[in-house]
């Protein structure tokens, strides 16, 4: 039985820790047809993924070129998965965990669910970038940004702090994704920096200025900004820099750019794999974290439609974006974003969850 693929563009939210009835079927389902892949013989792991499918098929792809190792992989949206591994913590299914942001990984972490990661494949990515705790490893990363439409705002007139989203000068024409994975590592760093209650009131400000225009996922922004629906919304840069490839220059009407350097609003998140506490495949999924964060992996990922930034300081980007070590974010912590559960709370406080 093979899972239904599906899209990796809305990343909501979900409540973690009391998966419904609906996961814990879908676990149950999914452990009768594919507990052969996770516990079967040597050379074969199974792969969730809440990465970008052409990146994760790409390394995939060359991974199974160089060892030999079949790769199962599925795909959802990480806090699904999230879910879904702790619910099938008594019938395991998933050897290795690879997601786009570090806060799932750090839930999963103080479940006491993920195994050690081999301490020569922590060294291929600088340490800030990883586990505290060194059960995961850093594979690629990504930076937010607001994207405007020059035709409706002007850059002199966006904000440069991610508080001023909240002034009313902008109500009607910001726009942003509540629900998004995304979004969780801004929400954590502004509550970091000027406490729970600021971050709150700043929500419920935030929240009055988009109106119609909280959207379910970063793509829809995008698209919205860039075809004039509303002035501007924060992102991530590679959405951008995917739709700039995708529509081309003349069908491009939006531009992207940065809060001030170091603003709370200004924050480089990063894309991780762990491996499963509960995997049968140890040793293969070690194989797999180590060749993603290899020379050869973190090329691919260079060179991926993706448009992410490798972590591999000898490695960069092929996108004609900001070189990584020129940017000026935030100098929030792997431990300072935590698991996300802050910034969860602080959404549902503000009625966006």
């Amino acid at each position: 039985m093979s899972r239904i693929h599906t899209s990796v563009t809305g990343r909501r939210l979900v409540k973690r820790g009391t998966a419904g009835l609906a996961v814990l079927l879908l676990a149950g389902a999914l452990a009768a047809c594919g507990s052969a892949a996770a516990g079967g013989s040597a050379g074969s792991i199974t792969l969730y993924s809440g990465q970008h499918e052409q990146t994760t098929q790409s390394l995939v792809d060359a991974f199974e070129q160089q060892t030999g190792i079949q790769v199962n992989v599925r795909y959802n949206d990480e806090d699904s998965f999230a879910d879904e591994i702790v619910a099938e913590a008594s019938h395991p299914i998933a050897d290795v965990f690879y997601t786009e942001n570090s806060p799932v990984l750090e839930y999963l972490q103080t479940q006491g669910l993920l195994a050690p990661v081999d301490a020569s494949t922590l060294a291929k990515t600088a340490s800030k970038y990883n586990s505290p705790q060194g059960d995961w490893v850093g594979v690629s990363a990504r930076v937010s940004v607001l994207i405007y439409n020059p035709s409706l705002i002007s850059e002199s007139q966006l904000p440069t702090s991610v508080l001023q989203l909240a002034n009313p000068q902008y109500k009607g024409k910001l726009a942003f994704a509540a629900g998004e994975t995304d979004f969780q590592p801004v929400v954590t760093s502004v509550a970091r920096t000027y406490g729970d209650a600021k971050a709150t009131t700043w929500l419920e400000g935030i929240k009055a200025n988009a109106g119609s225009h909280i959207y379910p996922d970063n793509e829809t922004i995008a698209d919205e900004v860039n075809r004039g629906a509303v002035a501007f919304g924060v992102v991530n840069q590679y959405y951008w820099y995917r739709m700039k490839a995708e529509l081309g220059a003349s069908n491009l009407h939006s531009k992207i750019t940065y809060f001030a350097p170091h603003d709370p609003g200004y924050v480089v998140d990063v894309s991780g794999a762990g491996i499963l506490k509960s995997s049968k495949n140890k040793a293969d999924a070690q194989k797999f974290l180590a060749f993603i964060v290899s020379k050869q992996g973190q090329e691919i990922i260079a060179r991926s439609t993706s448009y992410e930034y490798p972590l591999d300081d000898g490695v960069t980007t092929t996108a004609p974006e900001t070189p990584f070590a020129d940017l000026r974010p935030n100098p929030i912590s792997i431990a300072d974003l935590g698991d996300g559960s802050t910034a969860i709370s602080l959404l549902r406080q503000a009625g966006l969850l």
